[in-house]
């Protein structure tokens, strides 16, 4: 009989429909609503890409059952079962949901991973925080894979991406040397910085080992998607970073949002309708590299570090 290990897959999550996207934001907001002219512009974001469909909630599900099916093709030989449960942070069924249906299901132990490679206390710590809360309730041994940003798998399969555009630049005749890629992330509150957060100093690592592995001889960092709050994001912006490099004449940019493994609204909207509207008024010829979502290498990172976890524990 095989030993079940539950597996929480952690992700932000995204409204199932236009119907819940006023209970999704109201939840991001701690409970405050958006005003009626927010929401009409958050509701006119969605509507904007592919039809209005809500892929990052498709994107999540096929991305927890290929690791499901990953990992138990990687233990297939041994007497080990690894069952995949969801925990959305502000979406049904959220971080707690996903425990207590493990705990339901009789899961003695548990593995937590985020589907997201770098670490930040203002994300997947408190992703972490909210799972080890509601285990300790059930007694339910858990342990947590905190990043996996330089992982060789990660590194390749974002590097064949990034490749693979800077051949569609060579063909329409620019040259490597004249694209510049711009490695981008969620934006998040500068105060990380005076809190000794390895969240910036990660991106920079994965952006590094990218350009080196890819040979990319023009990148640097942006960030994009910054919060609407009073306080300081970290910048610059993809936008305005797009804008600067106009003035210096570059007009081939390739953004690789590495930040982001699936394709969502940061990515949909954000940057193929945002950003792509803005490098048309400033004739920039822009790409992005093609999201992770189910790519088999990236199943296999995630499986990949399951399985040391587990063998961690049991060393």
């Amino acid at each position: 009989m095989s030993k079940k290990i539950g597996v929480l897959v952690m992700s932000y999550g995204t409204p199932a429909s236009l119907d819940d996207v006023e209970a999704y934001y109201t939840h991001i907001r701690r409970g405050n609503p958006p005003g009626a002219e927010q929401l009409k512009e958050l509701k006119d974001r969605y509507e904007a890409i592919v039809g209005g469909v809500f892929p990052l909630r498709e994107n999540t599900d096929n991305q927890v059952l290929g690791m499901q099916n990953m990992l138990n093709e990687h233990t297939k030989d041994s007497d080990l079962e690894f069952v995949c449960y969801q925990g959305l942070k502000h979406a049904f069924p959220f971080i707690e949901d996903g425990v207590e249906k493990m705990a339901a299901d009789g899961i003695t132990e548990a593995i937590g991973i985020v589907l997201a490679p770098h670490y930040s206390t203002m994300s997947v710590a408190s992703y972490i925080k909210r799972a080890k809360e509601t285990a300790e309730k059930h007694n339910l041994p858990i342990s947590f894979i905190e990043s996996y940003h330089l992982h060789p798998k990660l590194i390749e399969t974002l590097s064949n991406r990034v490749n693979a555009k800077l051949e569609l630049f060579e063909e329409t005749g620019a040259t490597r040397e004249q694209v510049r890629v711009l490695f981008s992330a969620h934006s998040l509150p500068e105060r990380i910085l005076t809190m000794g957060d390895p969240y910036r100093d990660q991106l920079m690592e994965t952006s590094k080992a990218i350009a080196e592995r890819a040979n990319v001889p023009s990148w640097q960092f942006t960030w994009q998607s910054a919060g609407r709050t009073a306080e300081p994001w970290l910048g610059p912006d993809v936008l305005d970073t797009m804008q600067e490099l106009a003035k210096e004449q570059v007009k081939y940019v390739l953004v690789a949002p590495i930040g982001f493994v699936s394709d969502h609204l940061e990515v949909l909207y954000d940057l193929d309708i945002e950003a792509q509207e803005l490098a048309t008024e400033i004739d920039m010829r822009l790409m992005r590299i093609d999201s992770l979502n189910t790519d088999p290498l990236y199943m296999e990172v995630l499986a990949d570090e399951v399985i040391r976890k587990y063998k961690e524990v049991h060393a």
